[in-house]
């Protein structure tokens, strides 16, 4: 077997491999012993010895082909990357079969993008974002917790509606002169009464109206509104209310706490709860704000080169995350979009993509960078994070799975591993 590669641009190497006549005639042999194992054909027995003449009557010489050249290429593929030291990261593509006898085969081969990174980055120092939990911060969380837990009963057509209901209205936007304004009608929209996600005061009306009840708004948008077509504008909103469902929001007993957080807790320890997990999360923000800092310093003086597949997977992953965060809003993926006065398509690359490509391109520098630095991880720092993981937990079966997640080898253990070896790099930037 000869093979040869060519870099291609985006992270893509074209290898070349050749097979001589004579080895190619060791596979097809190959190929026909196979068929003949489990050939059925007629007149003869299973496991009887049948003709080379007799298979190739039976079976396509096209057939007979592909088989050949997937035998030689499962073999010959692993020789050639250990030849020309390729680490692929996705399944090889072949472009071209030139020849058969003898076999000449072109493929396409992703490998892990190229990355440069100059020598300043030893020079870049930066201060840590500091952070800290206020008392309001807590009532804050805790009344988002009611609201992720409240439910909704129809209510009575004589019910005034309060604050946490929900409403299903049609609604239609005009402006002053009453012209109707494009793509703003909404039927039997639902509408939670603290959601806020139509425009500042709306809700308010709302509160103490009836089933049935047909109400105008004025109301000026915000300047700084987010969708540049209503920044300042006076707009009439006609609004028709169809049904109203009553909250009913959950207490804070030890049983429902319990059945948060799987730990018999009263209240106060409930809040000193929430204020741990807030620091815990603040401390994760403050540390995404260095990265991103950091990032934005390494990104100046690094050359990254991924290829498409690898942004459109990342966008895909991100958009993801996006919609799930809007529809714990209480809010509609494509009404939101909407409501920018942007398309879908638009939106992805307006707002998706850039972020899908400062994470990649921030993934595979950070990689590099480990690989530069040689930065590992140890046992035990790796013991210590996982047992910092299984403390949050208070129910046996969770940390018993979570124990049986993270063992070494297994996909948990390496990403955590990569996690603890990325935080040790971006912390060596930070005084």
């Amino acid at each position: 077997m000869k093979s040869s590669i060519k870099k291609l641009e985006k992270s893509i190497i074209e290898l070349t491999i050749e097979e001589s006549k004579e080895n190619i005639a060791k596979y097809r042999k190959k190929v026909l012993n196979d068929l003949r194992k489990n050939a059925d054909i007629k007149w003869f027995r299973k496991w009887s010895h049948i003709p080379d003449e007799v298979i190739l009557k039976n079976y396509s010489e096209e057939r007979i082909s592909t088989l050949m050249i997937d035998e030689a290429l499962n073999k010959l593929y692993g020789e050639a990357l250990k030849e020309n030291k390729i680490l692929p990261i996705a399944q090889w593509e072949v472009k071209e079969i030139k020849s058969q006898d003898p076999l000449i085969v072109v493929m396409h081969i992703e490998v892990f993008p190229e990355v440069s990174i100059d020598d300043k980055y030893k020079s870049i120092k930066l201060k840590k974002n500091t952070f800290k939990v206020e008392e309001k911060e807590v009532l804050d969380a805790l009344d988002e917790i009611q609201k992720k837990f409240t439910h909704f009963h129809e209510a009575e057509n004589d019910y005034e509606a309060k604050t946490w209901d929900k409403l299903f209205i049609n609604t239609t936007w005009y402006d002053v002169s009453w012209n109707k304004l494009e793509n703003t009608s909404m039927e039997n929209y639902p509408l939670v009464l603290w959601s806020n996600v139509l425009v500042p005061w709306f809700e308010d009306w709302l509160v103490w109206k009836k089933v049935n009840d047909k109400v105008k708004l004025n109301i000026t948008f915000p300047k700084d509104y987010h969708n540049d077509s209503f920044k300042g504008k006076e707009t009439i909103f006609d609004v028709e209310i169809l049904k109203i469902e009553k909250s009913h929001k959950p207490e804070f007993t030890p049983e429902f706490i319990k059945d948060l957080r799987g730990k018999e807790l009263d209240f106060e320890w409930f809040k000193a709860l929430i204020r741990e997990e807030l620091l815990e999360t603040k401390e994760t923000n403050a540390r995404m704000l260095d990265e991103n800092a950091l990032m934005d310093e390494l990104m100046k003086i690094s050359k990254v080169d991924f290829w498409d597949s690898m942004l459109k997977n990342q966008t895909s992953r991100v958009y993801e995350e996006i919609k799930q965060n809007i529809i714990q809003s209480w809010a509609k993926v494509n009404d939101y979009i909407s409501s920018l006065g942007l398309t879908e398509n638009d939106y992805i690359e307006k707002n998706i993509k850039p972020i899908a490509i400062k994470r990649l391109t921030s993934e595979l520098i950070l990689h590099k960078l480990a690989e530069i630095e040689k930065t590992t991880v140890t046992q035990e720092e790796a013991t210590q994070e996982i047992e910092k993981i299984m403390s949050r937990f208070g129910s046996e079966d969770v940390v018993k799975r979570l124990k049986e997640l993270y063992t070494p080898w297994t996909k948990y253990y390496e990403e955590l591993s990569q996690r603890i070896v990325y935080r040790k790099l971006i912390d060596s930037f930070f005084n």
